[in-house]
């Protein structure tokens, strides 16, 4: 298992962080390029979107899922 990474990024001019394992990460990238977006744009996105009630983290991996499996023609 990849150990979890913690990153830094600015959203809405606040500075905040969210922990990740890299297979995360790189499929986070890999999005945000086929998206033509930055990475922090694209983590606040996800950010805007999310429930108040879940962490940045959560919210991150759970993005990634759901890309994942739009992929697989799965959701």
């Amino acid at each position: 298992m990849s150990p979890v990474e913690k990153r830094s990024v600015t959203i809405r001019g606040h500075r905040t962080s969210y922990s990740l394992e890299k297979p995360f990460y790189d499929d986070l990238v890999t999005i945000a390029a086929a998206r033509k977006l930055t990475l922090a744009a694209l983590v606040a996105e996800i950010d805007e979107t999310r429930p108040r009630d879940a962490n940045l983290s959560s919210a991150l991996r759970l993005y990634v899922l759901d890309w994942a499996k739009r992929g697989a023609g799965v959701a």
